[in-house]
Parts: structure tokens; sequence; C-alpha cells
């Protein structure tokens, strides 16, 4: 290729190397030690192999286990480590696609008739093992369209020809290792001996393409590591979060519960998790007020007309239930609410507002519906109808970092009385090169993206920014919290949006008599309150905060002879605000303390003869056993003082 190029390295020094040097080659001359635990580069933001030749001048970073890009890779070699064992046990099996995901990686196979189960697992593992053993390469090879199509017809595997259809002549590669080869675009690791440790965690099903109406493969999650100790402290968390599942717990503390004859993805709340999110909700409501919002209630569907106005119903329209055509020729009808927003505009449009009547701030806790693919849904994380803590806060352009602050410090509020401490926030950016996925001209999302910046860096948040992850119609603050097992999940959003207002043509007299267009934020703290809490009771193990939990204390007698006093007791507990009850069950003491310990309870009352006759309470705490004994009066004062602080308001 001739000639020199300068690579730039993440540390911002710089060093010249002959065109065409590999990415290998450029590790080799760092260290030893780098190259052998090299297992991709990235060049100017693009992961490739290490034995691409880098042409020109670049921002290079050598990509080891310790980076996402490098786990990336890995984790796509072993899935094609999985295929190519798959291949040799159970030869015609077809192959749709196997990406990396955040942990590990799946591949999505027809075996025909064949049915995988947990069973055959380690099988395919242990063959996995031994194919890892051979340390082969990982090639990459360009080949023409018919080349391609060729190969994949004579070994009749129909979703790669799918796939092949959609690809551009001179755009297709393949990767072959062994005896195994895949179109793929990479990238991958130099070879199979790196891949030490493989798990095969579960299959599932899942629809070809993700549409219900194609055949259903099987898909096969796993994951690996390049030692052992990190894949046993891996399951190690895995064990934890299944005890963790919210599905599990839900059950068990008595909390939601789904029915086939109501829908899948419709959660039906028991009393104690109805309790607990009206305690979410009233938490958040209480919040709002003494910032300024104004609740409001809206329909659960509106004319179709509504969301074409908004660019919901095109931009959704793969998500929404089908519309409620009334008048076919002219494409009217309704829909099953898939946002809050359009419906908050109207609001706002019902009367004229002066620029002194900014901002306008509209709360609801409303009801939304979305049509997720039964394939997809999971307890309350992925659901069909839910409620979002919307809010949308109409003010004038000088107004809008100060409002955009104050969401920003809602939703710190709200993360801080339920311990999410660990978050950091995403700048959610519109894709440069896919400008056609967004409403709205460059000048005003160039304006929208420099606020939230601003924004954030004045709340200073520590923020990260991502392209092409806006909404339609502006830019965002995400908060990504870390849990207490160590996941991270999107909760809680800020948006920023000149569209919507243009679209609806809602405006405010300024002070120069003029009309003008208000700016509209898009806040919710929670998002949808069925994720948020699914999240929540993974974080905690079903240990709710005292403040949140639906039965914060329980009164048990030791005998039926205080059951009158028990009674006495919770009826001051429920008179004070405080969620309680007594368990008469004619049961021993310790059986009863053991119920109560597994619902969770935070507080257990022992109350018998003694604290009968001096009007006290034994007291014991949710998994520290019996603390001391206090008048009932006092009991009360402690945990109404705890609770104020748990909730920032002592």
């Amino acid at each position: 290729m001739g000639g020199t190029m300068t690579l730039t390295f993440p540390d911002g020094s710089t060093r010249k190397f002959d065109a065409g040097t590999s990415g290998m080659e450029v590790a080799s001359s760092i260290s030893e030690g780098l190259a052998r635990n090299a297992l991709a580069v990235e060049v100017d933001g693009e992961i490739q192999d290490l034995d691409l030749p880098i042409t020109s001048d670049s921002n290079i970073r050598i990509l080891t286990w310790n980076d996402a890009g490098g786990k990336m890779a890995y984790w796509h070699s072993t899935a094609h480590l999985m295929a190519e064992a798959l291949e040799s046990l159970h030869p015609g099996v077809k192959f749709g696609i196997g990406p990396p995901i955040e942990n590990g990686f799946y591949y999505d196979v027809d075996l025909g008739e064949r049915k995988l189960t947990s069973e055959d697992l380690p099988p395919i593992e242990a063959r996995m093992k031994e194919l890892a053993k051979r340390d082969v390469a990982y090639q990459r090879r360009a080949v023409s369209k018919a080349e391609a199509i060729e190969y994949f017809s004579e070994k009749g595997d129909e979703y790669k020809l799918e796939l092949l259809d959609e690809l551009e002549d001179g755009t297709i590669t393949f990767y072959e290792q062994g005896d195994f080869i895949d179109l793929c675009r990479g990238p991958h690791i130099p070879s199979t001996g790196r891949i030490k440790y493989p798990k095969l965690l579960s299959i599932a099903g899942a629809y070809w393409r993700g549409d219900e109406s194609r055949p259903q493969l099987t898909r096969i999650y796993g994951i690996s590591f390049p030692k052992k100790k990190e894949l046993d402290e891996y399951l190690e968390r895995i064990e934890l979060a299944r005890q963790r599942d919210h599905r599990k717990l839900g059950r068990e503390l008595g909390l939601f519960a789904f029915s086939n004859k109501v829908g899948p993805g419709l959660p039906m709340w028991l009393p104690k998790g109805a309790i607990l999110r009206e305690t979410l909700i009233n938490f958040l409501k209480e919040e709002q007020l003494r910032r300024g919002y104004l609740p409001v209630v809206t329909p659960h569907i509106g004319r179709l007309e509504l969301y074409k106005t908004s660019g919901h119903y095109p931009y959704y329209s793969d998500s929404q239930f089908p519309p409620m055509i009334e008048d076919e020729a002219r494409d009217e009808g309704y829909l099953l609410k898939p946002m809050n927003c359009p419906h908050h505009i109207q609001i706002y449009a019902d009367s004229l507002h002066s620029y002194r009547d900014l901002p306008v701030r509209l709360a609801e806790f409303g009801q939304v519906y979305r049509y997720e693919q039964s394939g997809e849904l999971g307890g309350l994380t992925r659901v069909r109808g839910f409620t979002i803590d919307d809010s949308h806060i109409f003010c004038r352009p000088d107004q809008v970092k100060d409002e955009f602050k104050d969401a920003i410090d809602l939703t710190l509020r709200v993360f801080g009385a339920l311990d999410f401490h660990d978050f950091k926030a995403q700048i959610s950016l519109r894709d440069p090169n896919n400008k056609d996925k967004y409403v709205g001209a460059d000048e005003l999302w160039d304006e929208a993206e420099e606020a939230v910046r601003q924004a954030a860096m004045e709340m200073d948040l520590d923020t990260f920014e991502e392209l092409g992850e806006a909404a339609f119609y502006g830019p965002k603050l995400d908060f990504m919290v870390k849990d207490a097992l160590g996941r991270d999940w999107q909760l809680g959003t800020v948006q920023l949006d000149y569209n919507l207002p243009e679209r609806f043509d809602i405006t405010y007299v300024g002070a120069d008599d003029r009309k003008h267009r208000p700016v509209m934020i898009h806040r919710a703290p929670f998002g949808s309150l069925e994720r948020f809490i699914g999240v929540l009771i993974e974080h905690c193990g079903g240990n709710f905060p005292v403040w949140l939990a639906p039965i914060q204390v329980k009164v048990l007698p030791i005998g039926q002879d205080f059951e009158d006093y028990a009674t006495e007791v919770v009826a001051e507990l429920i008179n004070h605000g405080i969620r309680a009850d007594a368990d008469l069950r004619n049961e021993k003491i310790g059986y009863k303390i053991r119920e109560a310990e597994t619902a969770k309870v935070p507080f257990m009352l022992v109350v018998g003869a003694r604290e009968k006759e001096s009007a006290t309470v034994a007291v014991r705490r949710h998994g520290e056993g019996a603390q001391d004994t206090v008048p009932v009066a006092d009991f009360i004062e402690r945990l109404k003082g705890d609770v104020a602080e748990a909730m920032g308001r002592s």
C-alpha cells in the first residue's frame, strides 16, 4: 500500500506506522502482554478483526476482555463456536441469527422435528470445549452474492438465503472456523483457543424476524469467560437473580397476577400490590403538587387523527394495537392510547395562555397500551398495558433550562427514596446519518441537544452520549440505573421537544402581544410504573423500604388470650397512618414469626401477658430478630420518624 499513517491512542499519544499495519501488529509493538490479551481493535469508533489492515490516519483502541467491545467480539465468536458444535451433533440444523447481547449471546436455530431441552445443553457445551481446544483461527472472507447464495442453497438454509436477499453484492463476508462457515459481518476474536469457559444457560422460542406469522425457532442463550472465577461469579449472580425474580416474588408476596382469560401482558394488581402501587403514586403526586404540577385525567382512547398529527401513529404503528376504524374510506377511527402527550397538548390548547401563565405543568398517571409480541412479554418488565407517570411541561424558551433541571431533581428525589444510588445519565441524541427517523428542523434539534447537555452539566450528573437513541421528536436524558445485582436498567427519562408544539400549532401570547411557540418537556421519573416496580422488586429482593411496604407491621399475639390486645394495637397503628394487621390464627408464635419473615414484613410486634399489662410491644425487625420492648406510642413515633427520614422529609 505504501506510505505511513498516524495512529492516535486513547491517551492522546500518536505513533506512525506503515499503512496497512494490522491491529495485532500494533498491539505487538506496544507489548507482548497486550498482544496476548487483545481480542479486537476499534478504529475510528468501528470495531474490526485484529488481522485486518489499518490503511489511514485513525483513532485506535486495542480491545481486551476489560472493554465492552472486546466482550462483544468474544461472545459473538462463542456464538459461532456453539453453532459449529450444534452442526456436528445435529447435522442439517439451520441457523437464523446469532448476535452478542449485553451478557453473552444467543443463536436462533431450526432443528426441524427435533426439539431441544435443557438436558441437551451439557453435550453441546462439552462439544464446544472440545472444538475450542483446537485453537483454530476465525477467518474472514469476502464473497460475491452469487457465491453466498450458491453455498446456502446447497446447504438448504432458507434463513440465511432470506438474509442474503437484503444484502448488496460487494458487502458480503463469510467467517470460517474449523468445519463451520457462517454469513457474518464480524468482528471476531483471533481464534477459538481464547474461549476457555463457555456456558449454555437456557432455551426459549423466538419467531423468525420477530414475526408471529413466521416459523418459531429455538433460541439458545449462552455466555463465556476467559477465567473460571469469572464464570463462577456470574453463575452466582444468575442464581441470586433467579431467587429475586420479580415474577417469583410477585406470586409469593401476593402482589400481582396474570390470566390468559384477561390476556397476556395485562397485569392485575392484587390487594398488596395495589397498596404498593398506590403508595408510589401518592409519593410522586405529593412531590408534584409541591413543585406546581396540575393533575389531569385523559381517556384511554383517542381519535386516529390525533396520533397522525402527533406522529405517533406512523412512528409506532408496529407496536400499537390495531385502530378501531369507523370510516374505512377516510381512514377514521380510534386508537388505544399509546402515549399521553397528544392528550395533554389538547388540554393545554383548551385555553389561551399568556407568557405570565408559563410554565404550565400537567401531570397524569396515564394508562397506555402497546402491542408487544407474546414471545417478548416478561412479567411486569414487558407488558401490553402499563401506567406512565407522565408529565408535560409547557414553558417559554428562557425557562427551559430551569424546568429541565427541576425535572432532573425530581427524578433524583425518587431514586434516593428507593435506594437507587448507582446510575449514569445517558444523553440520547439524534443519529446524524439517519435524520429521516426524526421530525423537526436541524436548528431546533441542535438547540435542544445543547440545552440537554447544559442542564445535565449544571446538575453535576455523570453523563455519556448515545447517538440514535433520541425520541423521534427530540433529544432526551435517560437515567441508566445499576441495581443490587449489577444489572443496568433504563429508569426515568426527561425529554425536550420543540416539535410537537409545532405540529399541533400551540402558542402563548408574549409580552409583545404576539403569539409564540412554547417548548415542551416530557418527564417520567418512574417511566412505566409496572416496569419500575418489577425492577424495584428484584433490586430489594422484595424487602421494600418501610415507607413502601404493603404491610409495614404485623402484630403477633402469643395466644388467643391476647387477641383483643393485638387488635387494639393494630387499630392504634392504623389510626396513625401505619399499614398493619394481626395474625390471629391459632398457631404457635414461632410459626407466626416465620410466616411474617417469609412475607418480608418490616416489623413484627409480639404481644403477650407482660405487653398487655404494660401497654407495650416486643419489637422484631425483619431479618434482625428481637430488638426491644417499648410502649406502643414510642414505637409509632419511631416508625414515623424512620419513614420520614427515608423519604427525605425529616
